[in-house]
């Protein structure tokens, strides 16, 4: 049966390859009319890599779930192609090449991840030490100097010359493992019902504690590092698994109505904060279009231009949009493939994180059901704020596009995050081991 699915991943894997490079020949056609030089390196490497990471996969995981790695596969290679059609445009800061290269360190750090945890359980003894780590990698930021730290308004970077990484980006999952442990020990007291308000059992007052310390912490965030999107997503992330570990709505109002509140607040307190807002409400006003609001703005344009089924690749405008390789990638795509292709993006993301809630509803612990159920619910809260940014539904936080936006500490990031839920997922699948058929026999010697 494990050679069975293999086979039906290692097929997957496959066409979801050659529907990337069906892809980048269309850029070649719809640009130049030819098919691009390069699509045969790009297909071959990008087929490398996925092949080293099936056979990691098939050694250390044989038995995890099939759709997780040629999913990944589809949306990492989509990727690769907006920022090549954009290095053609041409886009300053759009390389293909280097997004292909931090693929390849990606699918590294996703078999190093799977051949170092051998099982997940061993991360509820860091519990604590994950998520002091944590704290601390999401802090460093925001106490560096702007010089070192600042990019585009937010303090989220540790720039070092040439070199730079975002480490929220790995704080998220460190968090997710505290969050994960914390909750299990805790999950019980969490769960006792106070005070009912109408139909809402309220939660006791001296049980709130570390749903305001994440608060705290999340506001902290927004304030001190100019980053809505990191602290909407671990609050958000926080609120879910508390949710998932106790079953009590009452937290998932208390969580909505205490960002929300701390949210105005901070922007009637700053400035900074102020202006995210007034970008939303106000982007199409004349004072703010060809300032703040003219990114998010030209994205909308794109998206409507794109129509139902797109422009065709190569054949639309997506340089118009600033940082359309990172921030913007999704409405770049929008414009080229439309409608129709962005749903098809959104179905693949609803499947990876399917796929994850499923790993959780197997999992025989609880902290492995948690880790499981938050590392899904982060990688869905992420693409939801994207979107919602973009679309203009929710102001725009500055998240990247997970597994398609150039850039290496989030691509990163999320293919550890896939690893880990990779080994949960082999875990919960491996069949128990077979009994004895004589145990409990008694045997009769004979002299």
């Amino acid at each position: 049966m494990t050679a069975k699915r293999r086979g039906a991943q290692l097929a997957m894997l496959a066409f979801a390859v050659l529907i990337v490079m069906g892809a980048y020949a269309s850029v070649g056609l719809g640009l130049k009319d030819e098919i691009p030089s390069g699509m045969l390196t790009y297909g071959l490497g990008l087929g490398a890599l996925m092949l080293a990471a099936y056979l990691v996969l098939a050694k250390f995981a044989p038995w995890a779930d099939p759709l997780l790695l040629p999913l990944v596969t589809l949306v990492n290679g989509i990727g690769i192609v907006m920022i090549y059609r954009l290095e053609q445009a041409p886009m300053p800061g759009a390389n293909a090449t280097t997004q292909l290269m931090w693929t390849a360190l990606g699918v590294v750090m996703f078999s190093a991840t799977l051949i170092v945890l051998k099982d997940q359980r061993a991360l509820q003894r860091l519990t604590y030490t994950a998520g002091f780590a944590g704290v601390i990698l999401l802090a460093i930021p925001a106490v560096l100097p702007s010089s070192l730290s600042e990019v585009q308004g937010a303090k989220i970077w540790i720039r070092l010359g040439e070199f730079s990484i975002q480490p929220g980006e790995f704080a998220k999952l460190a968090l997710v493992v505290f969050f994960a442990g914390y909750l299990v020990a805790k999950r019980d007291v969490l769960a006792l019902a106070g005070r009912r308000l109408l139909f809402i059992d309220l939660p006791r007052a001296r049980d709130l504690g570390p749903v305001l310390i994440t608060w705290g912490f999340a506001i902290a965030t927004l304030i001190l590092e100019k980053d809505l999107g990191t602290s909407l997503l671990l609050f958000g992330t926080f609120i879910a698994m508390l949710y998932i570990a106790t079953q009590r709505t009452s937290w998932v109002l208390i969580g909505i109505l205490l960002f929300a509140g701390g949210a105005v607040l901070a922007g009637m307190a700053f400035s900074h904060v102020e202006a995210r807002f007034d970008a939303w409400l106000h982007a199409d006003s004349p004072e703010l279009y060809e300032t703040a609001g003219f990114q998010l703005m030209q994205g909308l344009f794109a998206m409507g231009s794109g129509g139902i089924l797109g422009t065709g690749l190569g054949q639309g405008h997506p340089n118009l949009i600033p940082l359309a390789f990172s921030d913007f990638i999704f409405p770049a795509t929008g414009e080229e493939l439309g409608l129709t292709g962005l749903m098809a993006l959104l179905l693949v993301y609803a499947l990876i994180v399917q796929r994850g809630l499923r790993t959780a509803i197997a999992a025989r612990d609880p902290f492995s059901k948690l880790l499981a159920g938050g590392l899904s619910f982060i990688l869905a809260w992420q693409v939801f704020i994207i979107v919602g940014g973009v679309t203009r539904l929710i102001p725009l936080t500055g998240l990247v596009t997970p597994f398609m936006s150039a850039g290496g500490s989030a691509l990163l990031a999320n293919w550890m995050l896939i690893a880990v839920l990779v080994r949960m997922s082999d875990a919960a699948r491996r069949p128990p081991p077979q009994a004895i058929q004589d145990e409990g026999l008694t045997q009769v010697m004979q002299r």
